[in-house]
């Protein structure tokens, strides 16, 4: 250790029998002195000072992860207990009726399952988010940048969505002006994300029990005390009038359910925290990465079907004029609470749960949201300035969304963005899944690393810009009406098939600027966790663990290797510590 007049101490969170570590930081300005660092030394330390919390830009160190499999997982579902399912169930039951919807829900739920299983597993096995995880799965270091749009795009338009459903609780239960209510769901969030997974984890675990309460108690007392209630269900045929399957009314409703397909984006924020993957935890961490991961749609599926009930319930049985308000889920629960209990007590259980659901997702969307924005924006301008800028960012567009009443197009809204995030996580789940795994053509290990990258690898970055562009040609009639309703198989079937015809096609030349990091230490340990064994990163002078380090073409000034974090080189802008290309 350093002399302690020289350095600055920053205590990492101990892991289960280990002591907090003492990390000396070299002082800016002295360094700066002695040559060491380079014209990105401001930015590079910004961003290690802060993502030492969340690590917002990189790799989850052993060192931070204290968390056990059940308390990620739970943390994960947590930020699944948001209210839209709800109303996605109620509209597409009462645009296509029950059978239909339910088909519907079906499809979609297994298209997202399959998709999500390899994703989930390669953030929990390698504690990366999605966005690192698509840059090796046939993106590049720069071509992923895209597909970080799609997910932010996700998050602040499912904000909007969640804040809405907030905003048309509190005018019915306190009166409170929608576009005062819009302004509310957005401020109360600000405070609650500032520090990243440590509170995040926290309020899910808390607030969990309470939402499940609420949710699960008026379901089952309307089953069981209105067990007609069933059989009206089943035979609701939606605005059509038409009885029967149909498969364009089931791919409609399945496109709509498609749109939460960048949820799994969300989960893996949560999954990149799982603990190393031992003999010992073995049945616990994959229980956990499962129900965490893909199995979030298998509760969401159960609350679309719920919505649907509840709000054809409200049609069917008390008064058809409700179908104007069926699909606001506090009017939902509202309707069913009033048959159990007084009405002020019915009312204020209704804005309690609409508040507890809206808070608990819309942290999670507006951490993932600033994650995907800083990201990005870090990459392309080599500047950091602070993920809380992009939590603003991600809010005041949500706040403009709730303002323009989004609520009133919601099918149109989540049709259309289905199709772009079905040809991103497609594209993923089929590098990872048939390049990496059956034509092994893509390296297994998923890279992320700056210069380890190509810019761009054209495997994943046409593949999806192709499904993406196709789909939504046919979403939106291009080859005729009798096709439209088809979009969603367009999508998931180009992004499944183009990958691997890339990939063979360029014989994987794009996947790997470098296969060598210039460093002697393995990267995994006897369990194939990744290693967490240290070095120092002579830029910012923080100590990172193996698999987040490259060597620098910078030698020390005894001709001695010095190495460098993937956080420094995503703010370097001079490019002078990016190892040459291996031919």
């Amino acid at each position: 250790m350093t002399d302690d007049s020289k350095t600055t101490q920053v205590l990492e969170p101990p892991t289960a029998g280990r002591s907090p570590q003492a990390v000396a930081v070299v002082e800016p300005s002295e360094a700066l002195a002695a040559g060491s660092r380079t014209a990105g030394n401001a930015d590079a330390m910004s961003a290690a000072k802060e993502s030492l919390e969340d690590y917002t830009l990189r790799f989850a160190p052993r060192s931070y992860r204290k968390w056990g499999a059940g308390v990620v997982a739970t943390s994960a579902l947590g930020g699944i207990a948001y209210l839209a399912d709800f109303s996605i169930g109620a509209n597409i039951g009462i645009s296509y009726g029950t059978v239909n919807a339910i088909f519907g829900i079906v499809v979609a739920a297994v298209v997202i399952f399959a998709t999500g299983f390899p994703l989930a597993y390669y953030a929990a096995r390698f504690n990366i988010d999605l966005d690192l995880i698509t840059r090796g799965s046939g993106f590049g270091y720069y071509g992923s940048v895209v597909t970080n749009v799609i997910f932010a795009t996700f998050t602040f338009i499912f904000f909007a969505l969640e804040g809405s459903i907030m905003a048309q609780g509190l005018e019915l239960g306190l009166g409170i002006p929608q576009w005062l209510g819009y302004a509310a769901s957005t401020l109360i969030v600000i405070p609650l994300v500032i520090y990243g997974m440590k509170a995040l984890s926290k309020l899910q675990v808390w607030t969990t029990p309470l939402w499940l309460l609420l949710m699960v108690v008026p379901v089952g007392y309307l089953v069981i005390s209105h067990p007609d209630s069933i059989g009206e269900f089943f035979a609701f045929t939606g605005k059509s009038g038409a009885e029967g399957t149909n498969m364009a009314s089931v791919m409609l409703a399945a496109g709509v359910c498609l749109s939460l397909m960048a949820q799994i984006a969300e989960q893996i924020d949560y999954l990149r925290f799982m603990p190393p993957k031992t003999a010992e935890n073995k049945a616990a961490w994959w229980r956990a990465v499962i129900l965490a991961g893909p199995g979030w749609v298998i509760f969401g599926a159960i609350k679309q079907i719920v919505g649907m009930f509840i709000a054809i319930y409200l049609i069917a049985t008390l008064d058809p004029a409700a179908s104007v308000h069926a699909n606001e889920p506090v009017h939902q629960f509202l309707g069913v609470y009033q048959e159990m209990m007084p009405a002020w007590l019915a009312m204020t259980l209704a804005v309690v749960l609409v508040v507890i659901s809206q808070i608990k997702i819309n942290v999670t969307n507006a951490y993932s949201g600033s994650l995907a924005w800083t990201n990005s924006f870090t990459r392309i301008t080599k500047s950091y300035p602070g993920r809380m800028v992009f939590v603003v960012v991600n809010l005041v567009i949500a706040l403009v969304l709730m303002e323009a009443n989004m609520f009133e197009f919601l099918n149109s809204i989540l049709g259309f963005y289905a199709n772009c995030a079905m040809a991103w996580v497609v594209t993923v789940a089929s590098d990872i899944a048939i390049n990496k795994y059956l034509l092994k053509i893509s390296p297994k290990v998923p890279e992320f690393r700056g210069g380890m990258l190509y810019a761009v690898n054209p495997v994943g970055f046409i593949s999806m810009l192709v499904s993406a562009v196709a789909s939504i040609a046919v979403f939106f009639g291009a080859f005729g009406s009798a096709v439209q309703p088809y979009s969603p198989i367009f999508a998931v079937g180009l992004a499944l098939v183009l990958p691997p015809a890339l990939a063979m096609l360029t014989r994987g030349k794009y996947y790997l600027r470098r296969s060598d990091d210039g460093i002697d230490l393995p990267m995994f340990d006897a369990d194939g966790n990744p290693s967490d064994a240290k070095l120092m990163c002579h830029v910012t002078g923080l100590e990172f663990e193996r698999p987040d380090m490259v060597r620098s073409a910078q030698d020390g000034p005894d001709g001695e290797p010095q190495f460098i974090s993937s956080l420094a080189l995503s703010t370097d802008k001079t490019g002078e510590l990016v190892l040459p290309a291996q031919q």
